[in-house]
């Protein structure tokens, strides 16, 4: 390769890598990219060098660094307002994930099932009640989560229109000034929030951090404020648009949703292909503190790395056919969720969400189908996370 491959690029087909990325899967496990202001840095998209490097501590993801990469502008607006548990390093890092492990274990999860399963159901009644067509990220997909992760963090969902506003304002702006003013908005709804809860606790994770680690010392004002933001925004936007594009994708290859119709135990080990196949968070960041050598190449002190986890998903030496949706593959060890320190915190959640949703959904609308032609149903640019902006379904 001899030219550093344009990172990020929006994708062709939303759950297939984007073209232009073909380049990157030649060059496994280590090439260059560019950036949008120019800058080259280092990509990996080896499977196993993937693994090697999230988990070597020479990596940063303190994003303060002046080193660090900004894929977008509006990261890169954001890059001096330090972010809690993915933009900090250990001991801080351990420290602020220790507060939060006992509400995301598997058997924390195990007791939220019936809850999930209640608030998928309500939605598909709605759905069922008001008859086809439906949209189904606003009836749907995005509800499921926004409702779960308000439950358990203690945050109304009465507000959800407004936190998913901002969330979009901050993850896809359009402009600069709109990611700011998303972080503000929400900083400030998180400030009233605690303020509120101070004075009369609820039973949430919230109120568990404040009681706990606000009034300890353990955590200040600002770390809460930035645990908040993370968890409503990643506990809701991830899942989200797993449910949306993870449904348009079994739209589009009927024989292998024939397949779990027929064989719902297929279901956990269909979840885990989806997250591979789809890998909606493309682009882990991180920095180089000091040289590391890897695969016959040298990343110096001070160099930015860049993890594509779409690539490093479809690595035909870990993952047979990877272009493939194969129900029966071991695919659990995928990096869909990161790997190492900062592996996803809310994962078996994920997991949860996604297999209730996604068994809920087509068992009940058996005959459910795409309302428009596949290629005109819009999906998001490749600088966000990936998902479908609208889908239009019937029965």
């Amino acid at each position: 390769m001899t030219e550093p491959v344009a990172f990020p690029q929006d994708r062709t087909c939303p759950y297939h890598p984007p073209t232009a990325y073909a380049p990157l899967r030649e060059a496994r496990p280590l090439s260059r990219i560019t950036l949008y202001d120019g800058r080259d840095v280092w990509v990996v998209t080896g499977h196993a060098a993937a693994r090697d490097l999230l988990a070597d501590p020479r990596l940063s993801s303190d994003r303060t660094l002046p080193a660090f990469p900004t894929p977008t502008e509006r990261f890169a607006a954001q890059r001096d307002r330090r972010v809690a548990l993915l933009g900090v390093d250990d001991p801080e890092h351990r420290t602020q994930r220790r507060m939060l492990v006992p509400s995301f274990t598997l058997k924390r999860t195990a007791t939220l099932r019936p809850r999930i399963q209640e608030t998928v159901d309500r939605l598909l009644d709605a759905m069922e009640e008001q008859g086809p067509p439906a949209e189904l990220v606003n009836a749907f997909a995005l509800p499921v989560p926004s409702m779960v992760i308000c439950s358990l963090l203690g945050v109304p969902y009465a507000d959800h229109d407004f936190f998913e506003e901002q969330s979009r304002r901050l993850l896809r702006g359009p402009a600069v000034a709109d990611t700011e003013a998303a972080r503000d908005e929400l900083d400030a709804y998180f400030g009233a929030l605690i303020d509120r809860k101070q004075k009369d606790p609820g039973d949430g994770l919230l109120d568990e951090l404040i009681q706990e680690q606000l009034r300890e010392g353990a955590l200040d004002r600002d770390e809460l404020l930035s645990l908040a933001t993370i968890l409503l925004v990643a506990g809701h936007e991830t899942t989200a648009n797993m449910i949306s594009l993870g449904t348009f994708t079994l739209l589009r290859h009927p024989e292998r949703l024939a397949e779990l119709r027929a064989d719902p135990a297929l279901l956990p080990a269909a979840v885990e292909e989806l997250l591979r196949f789809l890998s909606i968070a493309d682009g882990l960041l991180r920095v180089a503190t000091e040289d590391i050598e890897v695969a016959g190449e040298t990343i110096r002190a001070d160099e930015g790395v860049v993890f594509s986890t779409s690539v490093i998903n479809r690595d035909g030496a870990t993952f047979q056919e990877p272009d493939a949706l194969d129900w029966h593959r071991s695919a659990r060890h995928h990096v869909a969720f990161g790997f190492g320190i900062h592996q996803c915190l809310g994962q078996n959640l994920a997991r949860a969400e996604l297999e209730i949703a996604l068994h809920s959904l087509f068992g009940r609308f058996p005959g459910l189908r795409l309302a428009a032609p596949a290629d005109e149903i819009p999906f998001k640019p490749g600088d966000t996370i990936q998902g479908m902006l609208e889908l239009p379904v019937t029965w």
